[in-house]
C-alpha cells in the first residue's frame, strides 16, 4: 500500500528549489549596484519537475545554436534577464522585481511544508496513531 511515496520527495524538491532560489534572489540583490551585472533566476519548479521526468539532458541548450533549447539558459541552469531593461550602467536587478521573487520563493517553501505535512498526517491517521 506505502510501497511509493513520491509526494514526500516532491515536497522536498519543491523545497530544495526554494531555498536555491532565495540564494539566487539574494546575490542579486547584493550586486544590485554592481556596474554590468544581469540579474539570474532559476527557472520554475514546474518546468524542472516535468523535465525530470524524461530526458533533460536532451532538452536543456547549452549553445544558442542548439534546437529546441532556451537561448537564455546557461549550463548551470540558471536564467539570464533580459538587458533591454537594464540600468545606464548596464546593470539589470531590480529590487522591487527581486523582492516579489522572494516573496514568491516564501510561498513556495511554505506550501512545500504544508504539502509535507498533510501527506504526514494522511499517513498517521492511515496507521492509526
Amino acid at each position: 500500500m506505502f510501497q511509493n511515496l513520491t509526494v514526500f520527495e516532491t515536497a522536498h524538491a519543491m523545497a530544495v528549489h526554494a531555498g536555491q532560489r532565495q540564494a539566487v534572489i539574494a546575490q542579486n540583490v547584493a550586486n544590485a549596484d554592481t556596474p554590468g551585472f544581469v540579474g539570474r533566476d532559476l527557472p520554475s519548479f514546474q518546468d524542472i519537475h516535468a523535465n525530470k521526468s524524461s530526458d533533460a539532458s536532451m532538452q536543456r541548450a547549452t549553445r544558442a545554436g542548439h534546437l529546441h533549447g532556451a537561448t537564455n539558459q546557461n549550463i548551470d541552469g540558471l536564467v539570464y534577464e533580459d538587458r533591454s531593461f537594464a540600468s545606464p550602467d548596464g546593470n539589470s536587478v531590480s529590487v522591487e522585481t527581486e523582492m516579489m521573487r522572494a516573496t514568491d520563493a516564501k510561498r513556495q517553501h511554505d506550501r512545500s511544508l504544508a504539502i509535507y505535512k498533510s501527506a504526514m498526517n494522511v499517513l498517521r491517521s492511515s496507521l492509526g496513531r
